[in-house]
């Protein structure tokens, strides 16, 4: 026995060591280097930009390392009130949106992943049509409209507080994960629906709630066209809105002129637009590592029924 298992383990060694195991290994390794290089440089660009003297980044010096070192850029960010407006509008739209958005997707999934639901049929196929159909743009400003929304802080929350593809996921999940043997043993015992949910399903389903709470904040932290749309009120405006109009209208507003004064406006500008990418992105940074032993098991459970 123990010579067969040598041959085996010696034949597994030399394929795993031929030569288009190793062309395909090299192959590999290579491709993953510079999807990493393509990653890595921009965001070392930004970053070593955001930390660099506003001349030296306007000049073009810096590729991947702080030339001058300086917090200018950071220092006009936390002095500007406008900014911080937007980022405090960000933090609440993307808090009180997520948890709205994640209870309704699961008030929405969950009884469409149980089979003796008789209507489960047509309202899936409502759901489904309306990821291919939908009233556009115009059609869905007035409606909010006409529910009095426009500059209001529901303008940015409301509208866009369910996706139907994430529902789909969500049922999908409970459907194959959750057997339906538990739900039998719980409703014999006697126990409720809103019960089952609370105790038994929303325990069970924390993968894909932990996938649905990063979905929906990413979405709601970037999302700037709903208040293109919707917010007329500067005070009301999110961070990337703020952020839309430094990179894209060359807008200054509410930045503080005494830095403004000591350096070429031009210069503050660029470099604005390096520093506020990073203080934009830093809260999304922080939320994927406290939920990414979730995300995997939930999207994939959540995408394959099994």
């Amino acid at each position: 026995m123990s010579l067969n298992n040598g041959k085996k383990n010696k034949n597994k060694v030399k394929l795993y060591h031929s030569v288009p195991d190793r062309i395909l290994t090299g192959a590999v390794w290579v491709l993953l280097l510079i999807i990493m290089v393509v990653i890595l440089v921009p965001l070392m660009f930004v970053l070593a930009s955001s930390f660099s003297d506003p001349s030296a980044v306007s000049s073009g010096k810096v590729l991947l390392w702080p030339v001058d070192f300086s917090l200018v850029g950071y220092q006009a960010i936390f002095q500007s009130p406008s900014i911080l407006r937007g980022f405090i509008n960000s933090v609440e739209y993307t808090l009180v949106g997520t948890v709205i958005s994640v209870m309704l997707t699961l008030f929405a999934a969950y009884p469409l992943s149980r089979v003796d639901l008789q209507i489960r049929g047509p309202v899936m196929f409502l759901f489904t049509v309306t990821m291919f159909f939908s009233g556009g743009m115009i059609p869905t400003y007035l409606v909010v409209s006409k529910l009095h929304l426009i500059d209001t802080f529901w303008a940015m929350v409301i509208p866009s507080a369910m996706g139907v593809w994430n529902v789909i996921l969500t049922k999908t999940y409970i459907q194959s994960s959750i057997p339906l043997e538990i739900y039998e043993s719980a409703s014999i015992d006697g126990c409720s629906d809103w019960k089952y949910f609370t105790s038994m399903v929303l325990p069970l389903s924390k993968p894909i709630i932990a996938v649905m709470v990063l979905l929906y904040a990413v979405g709601k932290w970037n999302d700037f066209f709903s208040g293109l749309l919707y917010l007329n009120d500067s005070a009301r405006q999110p961070l990337q809105m703020i952020l839309r109009n430094i990179l894209v209208m060359s807008d200054s507003v509410g930045i503080n002129m005494n830095l403004a004064q000591q350096m070429n406006r031009q210069e503050l500008k660029t470099l604005l637009q390096y520093s506020l990418i990073v203080v934009s992105s830093v809260p999304v940074l922080l939320l994927y590592p406290l939920i990414q032993k979730h995300f995997v098991k939930g999207i994939m459970m959540g995408s394959i029924k099994g």
